[in-house]
């Protein structure tokens, strides 16, 4: 049974990420855009949320929000409680490929911010060789990218992402190169990372499969200019302890209400 909300509010304890009436409007040579519309939801501290919605209804928009590329024509967008101002380095950023260097070793690739920021390095390795170790990458830290597989250069991309230690990743369709087996196989593994580590994830999705096996949530945004047409809780009981994004939460009797229910609102404008 799927549960619907459209107040964006988390009813668990003070929320880690918030958008509040938060409208934008941008200028091209087409004229005016109204891209989000008083967008207003929260995330809680460990959260993970996936974000769902018809090409163009401003999902990538909101994760540039977050991240500080962008700022609001109107509204705030917040975290801890502080209006966002610019580029935090408490968020990291996964996109739909990989971008790792092809001449820098995996390693090298996951050292790439520590490097930029001055950070120590002796300390980033340290950081940098246990991650890619834990993602099971131990074996390839002096390979070079073109010598993965493409589940692994997403391990590796993660990786690289965590080395930098974000409180907040934020998830742009990371998953939408690979083919099908894998992107099956490695959205469970990097879903089960990033709960196993503690972080708040919001991810960006096209795949309403992906986005309710993967989050506690799955909020719904309507077409152009993209507001808040529903949230979802996403649970899984007739699957006992099936962990998210397993194919036993894929196959669990709650998983084709929930695809109905969001695909039929996704393919309603009101």
């Amino acid at each position: 049974m799927t549960t619907q909300d459209t107040s964006g509010r988390h009813p668990k304890g003070p929320p880690k990420v918030e958008f509040r009436k938060v409208n934008l409007h941008y200028f091209s040579e087409e004229g005016e855009t109204h891209a989000v519309k008083d967008m207003s939801f929260s995330v809680a501290r460990g959260e993970f949320v996936s974000i769902v919605g018809q090409s163009g209804c401003g999902k990538s928009t909101l994760l540039s929000l977050l991240s500080g590329l962008m700022k609001p024509t109107s509204g705030q967008v917040l975290i801890d409680g502080k209006p966002v101002a610019g580029p935090l380095p408490q968020v990291g950023f996964m996109l739909q490929q990989d971008t790792l260097f092809e001449w820098r070793t995996i390693l090298e690739n996951a050292l790439l911010g520590p490097e930029i920021r001055g950070m120590d390095m002796g300390a980033a390795r340290q950081r940098a060789e246990r991650i890619l170790t834990s993602y099971g990458l131990g074996q390839f830290l002096n390979h070079k990218p073109g010598q993965l597989s493409g589940g692994m250069r997403q391990r590796a991309a993660l990786g690289r992402t965590m080395c930098m230690e974000p409180d907040i990743l934020l998830l742009d369709e990371p998953f939408s190169a690979l083919d099908f087996q894998t992107r099956l196989s490695i959205a469970e593994e990097i879903g089960e990372i990033i709960r196993r580590e503690g972080k708040t994830a919001i991810l960006v999705t096209h795949d309403i499969p992906e986005a309710i096996a993967l989050a506690d949530r799955v909020v719904v945004l309507s077409p152009r200019p993209g507001r808040l047409k529903s949230i979802h809780e996403i649970g899984f009981p007739s699957a006992g302890p099936a962990r998210p994004g397993s194919m036993a939460a894929r196959e669990a009797e709650e998983f084709r209400d929930y695809y109905h229910t969001i695909w039929t609102e996704m393919e309603t404008h009101d």
